[in-house]
């Protein structure tokens, strides 16, 4: 049902979980702990499969708090529940306990972030245009607007599409290097001429070390490939099924 990460699991006073698609109550294509909100399951199935995620982490079902993920470089403070609408972000952080951040993902990147000693914690949702834009670097100024230190932050990337599995064309390959020069090597040759493979994992790995954090850790499991425990937008665009599950990947402190 979940997989858990040592530079995370050690730190006292820190719950979180990197969730499978396994263990949930949702039945066919979302099969099942789909917890995609803005899927088109059951929603009472989704509801249920999110209570049993902020069971898993000791936080009441309506505390385990996710935002509406528009692939934006955009962090957000949570200081309690939502009251009105989710607002439009791709990451959060907080230094309040009992607050379980979480983000959905079914190929981007989540990483999970803790600084132990400021009792300060984020999430991102870390997809190539995201990355690209900033969305790790914002994470990681809102963790210090509530005090913490770059340098004792712990990142650490979950279930991500590897480079094997992530063919992208001329468009991306120009777009990709015109924006963030000085990164071509996450960029590997393709057999289909004027393609690449991208290494997304790599590439977030390579910001967050730039970025000054205190240790990066890639748990270097991949999406696409196992259709067991993970679901995949891409592998579900390739098969031309009309629509997919969603990952949450979560961290909260314990009061």
């Amino acid at each position: 049902m979940l997989i858990q990460a040592p530079p995370l699991a050690s730190q006292p006073g820190i719950r979180h979980a990197f969730f499978t698609r396994e263990g949930g109550v949702s039945e066919g294509l979302y099969a099942s702990l789909n917890g995609g909100v803005g899927s088109s399951d059951d929603p009472a199935k989704v509801q249920e499969n999110r209570r049993r995620m902020a069971e898993a982490l000791s936080v009441a079902s309506d505390s385990l708090i996710s935002v509406y993920q528009v692939h934006s470089p955009d962090a957000v403070i949570v200081e309690g529940p939502w009251r009105d609408e989710r607002p439009k972000a791709d990451a959060l952080v907080t230094s309040m306990p009992g607050l379980a951040l979480g983000i959905t993902t079914a190929d981007c990147g989540p990483v999970l972030f803790a600084d132990e000693k400021a009792r300060v914690i984020g999430a991102a949702h870390a997809g190539w245009r995201g990355a690209v834009m900033g969305v790790l670097e914002s994470t990681i100024t809102a963790m210090e607007r509530l005090g913490s230190r770059r340098q004792n932050i712990v990142a650490v990337l979950g279930p991500t599409i590897s480079q094997k599995a992530y063919e992208v064309g001329p468009d991306f390959i120009e777009r990709f290097t015109r924006e963030v020069p000085g990164y071509a090597r996450f960029l590997k040759e393709a057999e289909r001429p004027g393609h690449a493979m991208f290494d997304l994992p790599g590439f977030i790995g390579a910001r967050l070390e730039a970025a000054g954090v205190g240790a990066f850790t890639d748990l270097g499991l991949c999406t696409y490939s196992d259709e067991e425990r993970f679901f995949s937008y891409r592998r579900t665009t390739h098969r031309q099924e009309p629509d997919y599950g969603r990952l949450i990947s979560a961290i909260a402190l314990t009061p």
